[in-house]
């Protein structure tokens, strides 16, 4: 099939589905395009290398990959968030249309649903189905990280969003609690595919520790509590480091945060202010070196913030933590919470609340390393039967095949 892939974020950004979709695919030998921006995530600057210009394009891994301008921005003001969101779907339907080509089917990974509406215009000029990826519901979660607040407006994007719902050939989805939500909107089961976050098994695997990268961060001897990924809003993350000044106590604990995003320098700056020796933050890292971080950690971290609209979403970073083999401390209720629960991968906790969270720690802390390692090697054996790539794909594959053939029939 001649597949277009629709993600404002792609490779080399950190957020892996868009790649990893279109890798494998290529590598089943489909024809892949994929439309994207120039990369800026998760800061809002550009990459180095990179510069906004009319279009770009780029073959690796078998795909070729359009790059269009956008206006780049990840900050919390509202007005330049807009304008990142709206100026992809603007390259999108009027370059992205002109330069990806002819194509079977169509896949567009949300959020927001600006770029479904790019999405929906260009398979409706190519007289193709378009299959709708939510990872999150929008508006609920932009509300919920405190980027809207107008009813009038969130109602009107609920409408938009249902509208297209309708309109999309299928819809895949991460989690039970978004099939749910769907159906709860109206949305036909029938229309409706659950494809869970997958973690590359070829990279997210059990690593040996590595005593020199632990004594490069001063983790050597030390109880590593390891959160990796982005820092913003939704993660909530003042509640660790209020969980970290709990467990002042626990002299050999260490709370160590891998990643970057809108939040990470104000966290550095309160956790220096209030003296929190305990914290580590290391920046962004390539997904190659990730598996060798998880392997310092005793204990691997999942927190967002308090609200029903993320009790239904399952952040990717959890099955690269179980991929990993490391048991898993989650602070989310909902479908974060069952899955970690249910595998036997490790302890869910409340969201938002430092004194559950140390108390977790404490768990933890007090279990033997066997029984942390029995965790760890559940999670693994859950990653293997459910979030392995090759079923997921092929899941893919069966839904944008019946979208075609239904197309052109």
């Amino acid at each position: 099939m001649k597949i277009l892939l629709l993600s404002q974020w792609y490779h080399p950004e950190p957020i892996a589905r868009p790649h990893l979709l279109a890798e494998a695919l290529a590598e089943r030998g489909h024809q892949v395009t994929v439309v994207t921006a120039f990369p800026n995530y998760p800061h809002g600057r550009t990459y180095p290398g990179y510069r906004q210009r009319l279009w770009d394009v780029e073959h690796a891994s078998g795909t070729r990959v359009i790059r269009l301008p956008t206006y780049p921005d990840h900050s919390r003001s509202r007005v330049r968030r807009t304008l990142n969101y709206a100026s992809f779907a603007a390259s999108t339907a009027l370059l992205g249309t002109a330069l990806s080509g002819p194509a079977d089917v169509a896949w567009v990974h949300n959020p927001p649903p600006s770029h479904a509406i790019a999405a929906s215009w260009l398979a409706a000029l190519r007289r193709i189905p378009w299959i709708y990826e939510v990872q999150d519901l929008w508006p609920e979660t932009a509300a919920a990280s405190g980027m809207l607040d107008s009813r009038l407006v969130f109602a009107g994007i609920d409408r938009v969003n249902r509208a297209l719902f309708r309109r999309a050939a299928a819809i895949t989805v991460i989690s039970p609690g978004l099939e749910r939500e769907l159906s709860r909107k109206g949305v036909s089961t029938d229309k409706v595919h659950l494809i869970p976050n997958w973690a590359d098994d070829r990279i997210y695997r059990p690593v040996e520790p590595d005593p020199g990268l632990a004594a490069e961060h001063g983790l050597s001897g030390r109880f590593v509590v390891l959160f990796a990924g982005n820092m913003g809003p939704a993660q909530a993350l003042s509640s660790v480091l209020d969980a970290a000044d709990r467990l002042r106590d626990l002299t050999d604990v260490r709370f160590v945060m891998v990643g970057d995003g809108n939040d990470a320098l104000r966290l550095r700056r309160e956790a220096e202010a209030r003296a929190l020796s305990n914290v580590v933050f290391i920046g962004q890292q390539p997904h190659e070196r990730m598996p060798h971080f998880f392997a310092l950690a005793d204990v691997v971290l999942s927190h967002l913030r308090r609200d029903p609209r993320f009790e239904i979403t399952i952040p990717s970073k959890i099955s690269a933590y179980m991929a990993a083999a490391r048991p898993v401390l989650v602070a989310a209720g909902g479908d974060p919470a069952d899955l970690v629960r249910s595998s036997g991968a490790g302890l869910a906790c409340e969201p938002e609340d430092p004194a559950a969270l140390a108390d977790a720690v404490r768990r933890f802390h007090g279990m033997t390393p066997e029984a942390r390692r029995a965790m760890g090697e559940a999670g693994r054996l859950y990653f293997l039967r459910w979030f392995t790539r090759e079923p997921l794909v092929r899941r893919y594959e069966e839904i944008f095949a019946r979208a075609a053939g239904e197309s052109s029939s």
